[in-house]
């Protein structure tokens, strides 16, 4: 593009960023005005550079350097569109996303992150959440780390171009990153089946752990590396899969092969009780989580939590100790 382009997207991008801060401030999020300074000054187009939309038979890429002005222009609108975007995709596989800005704004802020605290992600992706993160904390209080070297290798690109150096890591997000713990606040942006034991070995006492599990948002505060507790935000989330995490002993409850009968359709519409299904993982059959689901009067997500101690990982209804509770995938 020539200068002039050049400077005509920062324009555009700049009214861009400013709506959609409105946009997830409307619902609520950013209260917190360093949070909402971070979301106006990070430039989210610079870190999605291209990004694919599905369509028919596959997906069409969308990029910055398209000589198409049209094309520029529904790239530059993507990228500030409260949507997630898919920055990787091989062999017609989603590997790799840019999460949605409203949803990365409520998981920040669940962070409750204080001024001089050090925070780990796992699962770099475009590396915009971590320049968030880096205005928040300091680019020295924030390491992010990811499996794939393409993806880190990208991530350190755009964060530099946009002015941020936070630790990348090319590393199993599982074993978090030993070489820079312990840390007080620990971010997943990747779904997980269980929480890696070694992450509450790197979390100062006191300290959080927010990860995506089943189709939810879980806060677990550490006690110790052996024990964990905490529930779920109110919130559906889904996330890629961690890659090369703990290999899970059962699978998760799939209704489209699963017998359903019994449970009303509207039911199986509803995202809480998927969330339901899959948080049990397959341990309750479909009609079971239903009579559980009636007997509870549909429980939302903010009511179940999920225990560590020791080699135990379990999830629960209300009470860590109360008789509705199943082990998680990773546990026996």
């Amino acid at each position: 593009m020539t200068e002039a382009a050049d400077a005509g997207t920062e324009v555009a991008a700049a009214v861009a960023r400013a709506a959609l801060v409105r946009t997830i401030a409307a619902d609520g999020w950013l209260a917190d005005p360093a949070w909402r300074a971070a979301f106006e000054d990070v430039p989210r187009h610079l870190f999605v550079p291209y990004y694919y939309v599905p369509v028919r038979g596959g997906f069409e890429r969308l990029s910055s350097g398209n000589p198409d002005p049209g094309v520029r222009a529904r790239w530059l609108s993507g990228a500030y569109a409260d949507t997630p975007l898919a920055i990787r995709v091989r062999d017609g596989e989603l590997i790799s996303s840019s999460s949605q800005p409203s949803l990365m704004a409520r998981m920040l802020e669940s962070l409750h992150v204080r001024d001089g605290d050090t925070v780990l992600e796992i699962g770099a992706g475009s590396g915009y959440n971590a320049a968030l993160l880096a205005h928040r904390l300091g680019e020295d209080r924030v390491t992010t780390v990811d499996l794939d070297p393409e993806i880190t290798e990208s991530a350190r690109g755009h964060l530099a171009a946009a002015g941020y150096h936070p630790a990348v890591v090319t590393g199993d997000g599982a074993r978090g990153c030993p070489s820079r713990a312990p840390f007080d606040r620990i971010l997943a942006t990747c779904a997980l089946t269980s929480v890696p034991r070694d992450w509450l070995e790197q979390c100062w006492p006191g300290g959080l752990v927010l990860a995506p599990l089943a189709t939810g948002l879980l806060a677990l505060l550490v006690d110790d590396p052996g024990h964990a507790e905490g529930r779920f935000l109110n919130t559906p989330a889904y996330f890629v899969p961690l890659r090369d995490g703990p290999e899970p002993r059962h699978r998760p409850q799939d209704t489209g092969r699963t017998d359903v009968s019994g449970v009303p359709q509207h039911v199986l519409r509803h995202e809480p009780f998927h969330f339901l299904l899959s948080l049990t993982a397959g341990r309750l059959k479909a009609r079971e989580a239903y009579e559980l689901w009636q007997r509870e009067r549909h429980p939302e997500h903010a009511r179940f939590g999920v225990t560590v101690r020791g080699a135990r990982q379990w999830a629960w209804l209300d009470d860590p100790s109360g008789p509705d509770a199943w082990p998680l995938l990773g546990d026996a």
